[in-house]
């Protein structure tokens, strides 16, 4: 047993006296080179290397796993909003009376009862986009919708109290803006 693994090989056969001695060789020559500074930089430039790869690669596996939280925290507010619309919405709108309001400078109309009409025009009812459509929801849930998406929530301007100059001379005299004609 104390025949080394290559002295075992030679007496079965597997290998040669000559590739041996090349072995033998070639594995003498990696200890020298080992054993030279040299050698020891280049070790130092390659674990630099593999270091520098490593840490781009969690760079980017981080900013990957920030997309993806971004995502569902995207998709879980889109799910909030449609179960508040879903929960809150005025099923009972459809009327003869037209409520005309602009979204993106384009103007839409809704046709509702008149209850409905007196609410929105005081301000307890608000409109949000829903799909391709419109809902109506009270006031209170449409100010929680805007929190999360300021862009479902169409702006009508009845609701909020607009700021008075002090000095204007026709503020006693309020315009109405519910003329049916």
């Amino acid at each position: 047993m104390a025949n080394s693994l290559l002295e075992q090989l030679k007496k079965t056969g597997l290998v040669d006296k000559n590739k041996a001695q090349k072995v033998k060789h070639g594995q003498y020559k990696s200890k020298k080179q080992k054993a030279k500074k040299g050698e020891a930089a280049e070790l130092d430039e390659a674990k630099v290397l593999a270091q520098k790869a490593q840490a781009s690669k969690v760079e980017r596996d981080r900013q990957i796993n920030q997309q993806l939280k971004e995502e569902a925290e995207a998709k879980a507010i889109a799910a909030q909003i449609i179960q508040m619309i879903e929960t809150s919405r005025v099923d009972d709108r459809d009327g003869e009376v037209v409520y005309n309001f602009t979204d993106a400078n384009v103007v839409k109309r809704l046709h509702v009862s008149e209850e409905i009409h007196k609410h929105l025009m005081s301000g307890g009812l608000a409109i949000v986009k829903f799909g391709e459509g419109y809902e109506l929801v009270p006031r209170p849930v449409a100010e929680k919708i805007k929190q999360r998406d300021a862009d479902c929530v169409i702006d009508t301007g009845t609701g909020a109290e607009l700021a008075e100059d002090e000095d204007d001379v026709y503020a006693d005299y309020k315009i109405p803006d519910d003329l049916i004609w």
